[in-house]
Order: C-alpha cells, then structure tokens, then sequence
C-alpha cells in the first residue's frame, strides 16, 4: 500500500488508480469495515491523526479531481468532503524519497512522464500534506533498513 504525500499529478495512470483503490482501503480500515492493514505503516499517520477519517476523505477528493482532469471517472459518492480544512504534515525528506521512489517505477512505465519530471526541484505536496523539516518518516519501509531485530 503507497498513499503517496505528493502531489497526485506526477502519478501516472497505474499509479493514479493504485492509490485511489489504496486510498478506498485505508478508509475502510477507519471506518472498520476491515480486519486487513489495520497495523500498515501507511495507515499510522491517518490512524494518529485527530482527523484521519476525515484526512482520508480529503486526500480521496483530491485524486478524484486529478483523475476527473484526466478524463477517468471514478466515484465521487465513496468519499465526503469535510467542513474544516484538514492539513497532516510530511517530512521533507519523506518527500524527497517519494518522488525518487516514483521516479524510479515512471522511469519503467512511463517514460513520457519520468522525462517530464526528472528535474523537478521544487516537489508538490498532495494538498492534504504541509511539508516539515525532518528525516523520513519512522513508518516508511526502506529497502535494506535493518530491523530492531537485528
């Protein structure tokens, strides 16, 4: 599961309908309608949040309008806009590490798009996300990362 932190328009088409499913479960997962990914590193930052249900349905209107852009349709009535403005924070070197990471699979799939963003400087945030001075974030899964177990 990837809930990316950024902006959902450097997605591409696989990648744009991955998260909006990804994104569908988590909710799920607030609202308890499944036992799955309850403990899933990219569900912490919702689940600790205050506002995570809410959060999640922020983050859902926002794909749902970069895919509209694209053309695709997908189902406006599986989320609820909230009243208030709802903000999570991301680490910039989270955000750093997202965009490399997504580089990486648009540089396979997409390379229309990997050119189109390979020298990006100044990376959009998905609008839910405020960006922090920090580290990446504790819930991230790195390739390599050696566990407290070891």
């Amino acid at each position: 599961m990837r809930i990316w932190s950024l902006h959902p328009k450097y997605l591409d088409t696989k990648g744009l309908v991955a998260v909006w499913r990804e994104t569908l479960l988590a909710k799920h997962v607030l609202e308890g309608k499944t036992k799955g990914y309850t403990q899933h590193p990219q569900m912490l930052r919702f689940k600790n949040s205050d506002n995570g249900l809410p959060a999640i349905n922020e983050y859902l209107s926002v794909v749902f309008e970069e895919a509209s852009a694209r053309g695709y349709h997908f189902d406006s009535k599986k989320f609820q806009l909230s009243e208030k403005s709802i903000k999570l924070s991301v680490t910039n070197e989270q955000l750093k590490y997202e965009f490399g990471h997504l580089l990486e699979k648009l540089k396979k799939r997409d390379q229309e798009r990997y050119l189109l963003y390979k020298d990006t400087a100044d990376i959009l945030t998905h609008p839910l996300f405020e960006v922090i001075p920090g580290d990446i974030e504790n819930w991230e899964i790195l390739p390599n990362k050696k566990s407290d177990k070891d």
